[in-house]
C-alpha cells in the first residue's frame, strides 16, 4: 500500500498548495491512502467545514487535528457528523467527534487512523496517550482487524514522540509527529517495522515563524510586548510530508522517505515513487 501523510496545513497559502498539488500526487503516484493534518488551516487557527471538505475533495482520506481543533467553533458542530474528521483520541470523555476510525483505502485495505495528543509541554490534563494508544491497537490489531494502522501523534516534545513510536513499534504501520511545524531528518523504519518521523513539518510558508508572519513573533521575543495578532504568512508554501510503502502482507513499512515540494525548502521526492 502506498501511503502519504501531509503535515499541518497553515493558513490560506498552505491549504491552497495542498489543494493544488494533492490531486496530481494521488493520480501520478497511485497513492492508496492519504492523511492530512488540518488543524491550522483556517488562518493558522483551527479548521472550518468548508476547508475540511475541500481537503477531502483534493484527495485526503482523513483529516487529523490537534490542540487547535476547536479554534473555529463550527468544528464543534460538524465533528460528530464527519467520520473522516478526527480530533485527539485522548480528549475528555464527551468531546464531539471521534479520535480514530477504520477506513477503506483505494486498494481495498482496511486502515485504522488515530489522532493522539501528547502531554509534555502541552496538556498534562489529557488522558494518558500511551494507555490510549495501547487500547487502540489492542481493540483493532494490525494484521487481523486492520491491514494498516496510522497514528498522528500531535506533540511538542521529541522525546515523547520517539517514545510513542518505540511503544507502538511492530504494532502500528506509521507513527508520525505533528505540531512543531518543522520537518525533522529522522525518518526511518524502526526495528519492529514501524515507519517514523518526529515531525512531518507543515504545509505553509517557511519564510515565517512556524507559518505565522514573522514580524509579530519576532517583536514578542525581542520586546515581550504584543503589538497585534499572529497572522498566517502568505508567501509561497512548501508541502511537507512523509511517504511510506507498506507491505500488503504484514502492514509494516518497507520504504519511507520525506516529501517536500515548492516554496523555500529544498525539494525531496521519494525515490520509490
Amino acid at each position: 500500500m502506498r501511503f502519504l501523510f501531509l503535515g499541518d496545513m497553515v493558513g490560506r497559502t498552505g491549504r491552497t498548495a495542498v489543494f493544488d498539488r494533492l490531486p496530481g500526487l494521488v493520480h501520478d503516484h497511485g497513492l492508496d491512502f492519504v492523511v492530512v493534518n488540518g488543524e491550522n488551516a483556517a488562518g493558522g487557527f483551527g479548521i472550518t467545514r468548508e476547508i475540511f471538505q475541500a481537503t477531502i475533495d483534493a484527495g485526503a482520506d482523513v483529516v487529523t487535528t490537534g490542540n487547535h481543533v476547536w479554534d473555529q467553533r463550527e468544528a464543534l458542530q460538524f465533528a460528530p457528523q464527519e467520520p473522516q474528521f478526527l480530533r485527539p483520541l485522548n480528549y475528555p470523555k464527551g468531546a464531539p467527534g471521534s479520535g480514530s476510525g477504520l477506513f477503506v483505502a483505494r486498494n481495498g485495505a482496511r486502515v485504522l487512523v488515530a489522532n493522539i495528543m501528547g502531554r509534555v509541554f502541552m496538556a498534562p490534563d489529557l488522558d494518558d496517550p500511551f494507555a490510549c494508544a495501547d487500547d487502540l491497537v489492542a481493540s483493532c490489531p494490525l494484521g487481523t482487524q486492520a491491514d494498516a494502522i496510522v497514528v498522528d501523534f500531535h506533540a511538542e516534545a521529541t522525546s515523547e514522540k520517539q517514545a510513542m513510536a518505540h511503544f507502538l513499534d511492530g504494532r502500528a504501520s506509521v507513527v508520525v509527529g505533528t505540531h512543531t511545524h518543522v520537518p525533522t531528518a529522522d525518518h526511518q523504519i524502526l526495528v519492529g517495522g514501524t515507519a517514523y518521523q518526529s515531525d512531518a513539518g507543515m504545509c505553509g510558508d517557511y519564510d515565517s515563524s512556524l507559518g505565522m508572519d514573522k514580524e509579530e513573533p519576532l517583536n514578542r521575543f525581542v520586546t515581550k510586548i504584543p503589538k497585534g495578532r499572529f497572522e498566517a504568512a502568505s508567501g509561497a508554501a512548501t508541502i511537507c510530508g512523509l511517504a511510506v510503502d507498506l507491505s500488503d502482507r504484514t502492514g509494516l513499512a518497507e520504504r519511507v522517505a520525506p516529501l517536500r515540494l515548492g516554496g523555500h525548502l529544498s525539494e525531496a521526492i521519494p525515490d520509490f515513487w
